[in-house]
């Protein structure tokens, strides 16, 4: 026979079973719930909350594509007047 002292009581050992076994459906459950598919819903709130996070990139970024579209603008303006201005010359050149 075995001494106390080495071996549990049952009704201590069936405690600690049932601790693993709701440790286990915890860890289950939680790795079920984080590889669920997200509703629309959800994933429109969560692209929104990090787009909120990053507002101050996206205006800064915004700002750069502005700048260079006005300067596209800009260039393309003058390029048309430089045309304009050459056409209008080839025209006095060969007189119509």
């Amino acid at each position: 026979m075995a001494t106390a002292e080495g071996m549990e009581s049952a009704p201590n050992q069936a405690a600690k079973i049932w601790v693993g076994i709701a440790l286990g459906a915890a860890v289950g459950i939680g790795i079920a719930l984080s590889r669920r598919k997200k509703t629309r819903w959800e994933s429109a709130r969560e692209i929104t909350h990090r787009v909120a996070d990053h507002s101050s990139d996206l205006a800064e970024v915004t700002r750069g594509i502005v700048d260079r579209v006005r300067n596209i603008y800009e260039e393309s303006r003058r390029v048309v007047e430089d045309a304009s201005g050459l056409w209008s010359q080839g025209r006095r050149l060969v007189g119509r």
